[in-house]
């Protein structure tokens, strides 16, 4: 029995299912930047225009000719050998020249120099004018923008009777009217010192004809008296012929120095808070307590009258007084040495402050100024017509000035320029001079109004240098502007101010 037979199927087909699913799972992705887009654009000008130059054809047959001329002429008789003669000498002097250091530093200034000064405002007040007052003092305020005077008079006689007054002018006010002061302060005498705070616009310190000691506040034009001395025991009794702010040990803080013709010099400190003046050190100056130069005689009053006084603005112990008589005095805030004179009730004792004396000048010393360039130098002046120039280091002047024929009222030096300072005479000149100068005359001389009136107190601006201020007999204060050679300073010009300095060495 056959259990196997031969038996033919039909084919089986399986799908791939992993094939399939590898298909499925394919993509087609593509990417493209976007449009470019561009734009033609034609810039075309509306004319145009062609220029050439050309020089002239150079003439060379005229040239060749000129050289041939030249060639065939004969040479000057001894030039040949005046050339040869000189040759080796100019040589010589030319590398020296070269050499040499004398001119460095120097700049050459193709600017014409001009001396010219202009008037800029002439300011009164109508009812000092009327009285015939005289101006006696001005002063700049800290800002530079206000000018102060002080009226009274500077004539023999008592005037201690006598109303006056302080007025104020600012210039930088647009309505500013030269015949009317922005304030004025009735006084009841003759003011005969002025001085404004350095620091603070509103405040002028006064000096009367009475000996007292005022301190105005221009803010307040009702009542402008701050605080005032009147007459006690410890104020002046004789006129008081300089006033002058003094930074104290506190900082910030200042006082007012005071100096009369009694031979009287008074610190004063200021009690806002009391409005009152305290007395802080007082000096008294006597004939036997100064140590006199020996070309001087002691004569007279026992007290020595003070008529100018000046501070050191490069030590604050040392101020310099000039009197009545002649005397020119270095003196020193910290001395101890006792005044040999009675009490008389003042709540300190008075000190005797000299310590050194200069050559005495032939009259009253009425201006004295510290150079502000130099720790030693100064420049004083008075009756005698002269101008000098000293250094602190010896008792002799440097250097005398003829300034006029008549008094000189005030001298002071430039703010800017070390080598130049001014001088109020009584012939009504202000004389400019310039030491820098081969020549001892003034480098400008400012005349106005005649020699009937003189002029009797300047101020320099030191915020606007060219500006000077000078009041005079006439009751009329005049501000002057100075031209730039007058205020700008030379690069050699501190140089030379010390080679005049170092002639107390030679």
């Amino acid at each position: 029995m056959t259990m196997f037979t031969d038996e033919a199927l039909d084919a089986v087909e399986i799908e791939s299912l992993w094939r399939k699913s590898q298909q499925s799972a394919q993509e087609s992705r593509g990417c493209q930047t976007r449009a470019v887009h561009s734009t033609e654009a034609e810039v075309q000008t509306v004319s145009s225009t062609t220029s050439w130059t050309q020089t002239e054809q150079t003439q060379h047959q005229d040239t060749e000719q000129l050289l041939q001329q030249i060639q065939e002429e004969p040479e000057p008789p001894g030039l040949k050998d005046f050339l040869l003669r000189v040759e080796d000498l100019v040589v010589r002097e030319l590398v020296k020249n070269a050499r040499s250091h004398a001119f460095d530093g120097f700049q050459v200034n193709w600017e014409e120099q001009s001396n010219h000064v202009s008037c800029l405002h002439r300011l009164h007040h109508p009812n000092a004018q009327e009285r015939g007052l005289h101006v006696t003092s001005v002063s700049w305020s800290c800002t530079g923008s206000v000018i102060a005077c002080a009226y009274g008079r500077i004539d023999d006689g008592d005037w201690s009777t006598e109303k006056s007054y302080v007025c104020t002018w600012n210039l930088n006010r647009h309505s500013l009217n030269p015949k009317q002061a922005d304030l004025v302060i009735d006084v009841p005498t003759a003011v005969t010192a002025l001085c404004c705070h350095p620091q603070h616009p509103a405040l002028i310190a006064g000096g009367l004809y009475t000996g007292e000691v005022v301190v105005w506040d221009t803010s307040q034009t009702q009542d402008p008296v701050l605080v005032q001395t009147g007459m006690s025991a410890d104020s002046h009794r004789e006129p008081v012929y300089q006033v002058s702010w003094v930074p104290l040990q506190k900082k910030g803080e200042f006082g007012v120095l005071s100096a009369s013709s009694r031979g009287q010099v008074l610190l004063w400190s200021v009690d806002f808070d009391q409005t009152v003046f305290v007395l802080n050190a007082a000096y008294t100056l006597l004939r036997q307590q100064v140590p006199h130069s020996s070309s001087y005689k002691t004569r007279g009053s026992s007290t020595v009258g003070v008529t100018s006084l000046a501070l050191s603005p490069w030590d604050s112990d040392t101020f310099l007084v000039g009197s009545e008589g002649g005397l020119l005095l270095r003196c020193s805030f910290s001395s101890q040495t006792p005044a040999a004179a009675p009490s008389e009730g003042q709540s300190v004792t008075p000190r005797a402050p000299a310590v050194f004396s200069f050559k005495p000048l032939s009259g009253p010393v009425h201006s004295i100024h510290y150079s502000p360039f130099h720790r030693n130098l100064f420049v004083s002046a008075g009756t005698g017509g002269l101008a000098h120039l000293h250094s602190l280091l010896q008792a002799d002047p440097l250097l005398s000035l003829r300034v006029s024929d008549s008094y000189v009222f005030q001298v002071q030096w430039s703010p800017t320029r070390p080598l130049v300072f001014a001088a109020a005479t009584g012939q009504g000149e202000v004389q400019i001079f310039d030491l820098g100068r081969r020549s001892l005359r003034p480098a400008a001389t400012i005349e106005e109004g005649g020699a009937e009136h003189a002029a009797t107190c300047l101020s320099f601006n030191h915020k606007n240098p060219q500006l000077l201020a000078v009041g005079k007999t006439d009751g009329t204060v005049t501000v002057w502007q100075l031209s730039t050679d007058l205020t700008e300073q030379n690069p050699r010009e501190s140089s030379q101010l010390e080679q005049i300095a170092n002639q107390v060495a030679e």
